[in-house]
C-alpha cells in the first residue's frame, strides 16, 4: 500500500492529506534544511548527522545514531522504496487486482540487488542513473499535475470540498500524520551524507537544499490535489497504486505511461537511498564504530562496496515482513530524536566551536524551533497512544551500548584477534583495501 493511502487510512480527512504535505515541506525548507546547510558547510565530512553529533556530543551519541540508522532506518527505507517500485512494476500485469505478495517481494529483491550492483561498480554510473531517473520523475509529476489542472478546469472539485470533515485534533494523531509526510521528505538531508564527494560544498550544498525543498513541496501538494479531482477518499484507500488508478481514469489510452514512469521514479529514489546509506556505513567503519571492513574501498572501482553490500543485505531481510510500514511508525520517533539532537548540536557548537568557518549561518532561533518540533514529534504519539513497541524500539537503540563498551571503547583483544582473519578473508574476496591505500 502506498504511503499516501497508509496515512489516509489512519486519518480519513482531506485536511490530513494536504496539511502534512504543506507543513512538513515548510518545516524542512525553512527549518531543517537551513540548519543542515550550515552544518554541511561548517563540517565538510561525509556521514550527515553522524559527523555533526560526533563533533558536538562525542562518540557515544554518534554511535547510537549510526547503530540505529545503519541497522534499521536506512535499510528499511531502501526496502520500502523497492517494494513500492515492485508494486507499480507488477500492477500492469494484474489489472483489477493486487499483485501476489511473492511477486512484489521478488521484484523488490531483484531491484535491491541491481541497485547495489550499480553503486558498487561506479560512482559515476550511479550518479548518471540518479540524474536520468530524476528527470523521469519530474516528467510524470508534470503530466499528473497538468492532467489535474485540466480536471479542475472541467469542474471536478466535489472531492476537494469539506476538507476538514473527519479531522482529528488528537495530540498523537497529528504527530503520526507528520511522521508519514516527513518520511516522504526524508531525502532533504541526503547530500550531507556525501559532502566529501561534492564539488564546492560551501556553494552547492545550500543551493541544492534551498532549491530542492520548495520544488518538492509544491510538486507533492499539486499531485495530491490532482488525485482528488478524480478519486474519492474511499477509492484512494482501496487503490493499491494510486497513480496507476489516476492514469487509467484520466490518461486513457496512454495511461501506460504512468506506471512506467512511476517505476522509473521509485527506482531512482531507491538508488539515491542506497547511495547515501553506503556512505554512512563507510564513515562509521572508518571511525571505528562499525566493523573495519565497512570502511574499505573497492580497489578496482573506488566505491565503498562492503558498506553498500551490507546495506543491501539488510534491506533484503526487511522486505520479508508482511507490513514494513509499521516499522516506519515505531522507529520514526527515533529518527526525529536524532534530528532534534542535530539541531541542538548546531546550537551547542555556536558556543563550543566558535572557531569553525561558517559560510552559511542561520539565526539561532531556527535550530531552537526545529529542536522543539522534533521533541513534539517524538513524544506526541507515545503520549497519545502508548504502546509496547515504542519501548522495544528504545531498548534496541540503547542495546547498542552493550556492543559499544567492549568492542568500540575497550577494544577487547580477543575480538580483535577474531576479526582480523575475517576482515582479511573478506578483503581478499571483495578485492577491497583501507581508504588510505587508495590515495
Amino acid at each position: 500500500m502506498s504511503l499516501h493511502t497508509n496515512r489516509h487510512k489512519r486519518f480519513p480527512s482531506l485536511f490530513f492529506d494536504f496539511y502534512p504535505w504543506v507543513k512538513t515541506g515548510y518545516t524542512c525548507r525553512f527549518g531543517g534544511a537551513l540548519c543542515y546547510a550550515e552544518l554541511g558547510t561548517m563540517i565538510t565530512k561525509s556521514g550527515g548527522e553522524y559527523s555533526y553529533l560526533t563533533e558536538a556530543f562525542g562518540p557515544i551519541v554518534a554511535y547510537l545514531y549510526s547503530w540505529t540508522t545503519i541497522m534499521v532506518l536506512k535499510p528499511s527505507s531502501f526496502a520500502i522504496i523497492s517494494l513500492s517500485f515492485a508494486e507499480y512494476a507488477s500492477s500492469s500485469f494484474y489489472p483489477g487486482c493486487t499483485p501476489p505478495v511473492v511477486v512484489t517481494k521478488c521484484l523488490a529483491a531483484a531491484a535491491i540487488i541491481m541497485i547495489v550492483g550499480v553503486n558498487c561498480l561506479s560512482v559515476k554510473l550511479a550518479s548518471y542513473v540518479q540524474n536520468i531517473f530524476t528527470l523521469a520523475k519530474l516528467f510524470i509529476i508534470l503530466v499528473i499535475i497538468v492532467a489535474g489542472i485540466v480536471m479542475l478546469a472541467k469542474g471536478n472539485t466535489e472531492n476537494l470540498s469539506n476538507a476538514f470533515v473527519g479531522t482529528s485534533s488528537s495530540f498523537g494523531a497529528i504527530g503520526l500524520a507528520f511522521y508519514n509526510g516527513l518520511w516522504a521528505y526524508d531525502g532533504w538531508n541526503q547530500l550531507n551524507f556525501i559532502t566529501e564527494e561534492l564539488k564546492q560544498p560551501s556553494r552547492n550544498l545550500p543551493l541544492a537544499i534551498l532549491i530542492g525543498i520548495p520544488l518538492v513541496s509544491v510538486c507533492y501538494v499539486l499531485v495530491n490535489v490532482a488525485y482528488f479531482t478524480v478519486m474519492t477518499a474511499t477509492e484512494l484507500l482501496l487503490s493499491p497504486a494510486v497513480a496507476l488508478t489516476f492514469g487509467d481514469r484520466v490518461l486513457y489510452p496512454v495511461s501506460w505511461i504512468v506506471p512506467l514512469f512511476v517505476v522509473f521514479s521509485t527506482f531512482g529514489s531507491a538508488n539515491g537511498s542506497c547511495f547515501t546509506a553506503g556512505r554512512l556505513a563507510y564513515v562509521s567503519g572508518r571511525e571505528g564504530h562499525m566493523v573495519k571492513i565497512l570502511s574499505y574501498i573497492s580497489l578496482r572501482h573506488y566505491t565503498p562496496a562492503p558498506a553498500l553490500m551490507f546495506n543491501g543485505l539488510l534491506s533484503l531481510i526487511y522486505i520479508i515482513p508482511a507490513d514494513i510500514n509499521t516499522l516506519i511508525n515505531y522507529f520514526s520517533f527515533a529518527q526525529w530524536a536524532f534530528y532534534g539532537l542535530t539541531a541542538l548540536a548546531l546550537i551547542v557548537m555556536r558556543f563550543t566551536r566558535k572557531e569553525l568557518h561558517r559560510p552559511v549561518k542561520v539565526p539561532i532561533v531556527i535550530p531552537g524551533l526545529i529542536f522543539l518540533v522534533s521533541f513534539y514529534l517524538v513524544l506526541a504519539p507515545i503520549i497519545d497512544k502508548p504502546e509496547m513497541e515504542y519501548l522495544y524500539c528504545s531498548i534496541f537503540i540503547f542495546s547498542g551500548l552493550l556492543l559499544y563498551y567492549p568492542f568500540v571503547y575497550r577494544k577487547v583483544k580477543w575480538v580483535c584477534k577474531l576479526m582480523r582473519p575475517i576482515t582479511m578473508y573478506l578483503q581478499l574476496l571483495m578485492e577491497v583495501v583501507p581508504p588510505d591505500k587508495t590515495q
